[in-house]
C-alpha cells in the first residue's frame, strides 16, 4: 500500500510540474516587410525606390505582414507637419496589403510612412523623397 501512495504522489507532483510549465505563450510582434513603389501589380510592388520625380502623381506603401491576423494596422503618411492615417485590416496570418497617396508636384520633399499597430507601436518606417 505504501508503494501505491508514493507512486500516486509522484504522479500528482508530475502533473503539478506540467501545469506550472504550461504558461501562456507571449505574443510576438508581427513581422513586416515593406516597400514604397510607384505601382502595385498582382499584389506586389513595382517601381520601388527611395526617390521619385516631382510628377510621380501617386506613391504606394506596400507591406507583407505575418502574425497579425484580425488586427488593424495603420499606414501613417507624414510630410512636414501633415499626417494621414490609413487603417488596414489584416485578414490572415500572412497578408499583403498597401495604401496609396496622391502627391502633387508642390508636395515635393521628404516623406515618411510609419507602419503602426492599433496601440501606436511602430512596426516599420519607410522614408523617401519626392522631387
Amino acid at each position: 500500500m505504501k508503494k501505491r501512495a508514493v507512486i500516486t504522489a509522484a504522479l500528482v507532483a508530475g502533473l503539478g510540474v506540467v501545469t506550472l510549465d504550461a504558461t501562456p505563450a507571449v505574443a510576438q510582434a508581427p513581422t513586416v516587410e515593406a516597400e514604397v513603389a510607384t505601382a502595385i501589380v498582382d499584389r506586389m510592388p513595382e517601381g520601388s525606390g527611395q526617390a521619385f520625380a516631382a510628377d510621380v502623381g501617386e506613391v504606394h506603401a506596400w507591406m507583407r505582414i505575418t502574425g497579425a491576423e484580425g488586427a488593424t494596422i495603420h499606414h501613417v503618411w507624414i510630410h512636414g507637419e501633415d499626417e494621414w492615417s490609413v487603417p488596414l485590416t489584416i485578414g490572415s496570418t500572412s497578408w499583403r496589403t498597401w495604401s496609396s497617396k496622391q502627391i502633387p508636384p508642390e508636395w515635393a520633399g521628404e516623406w515618411r510612412v510609419e507602419i503602426r499597430d492599433d496601440t501606436g507601436n511602430l512596426l516599420e518606417a519607410l522614408s523617401f523623397t519626392v522631387g
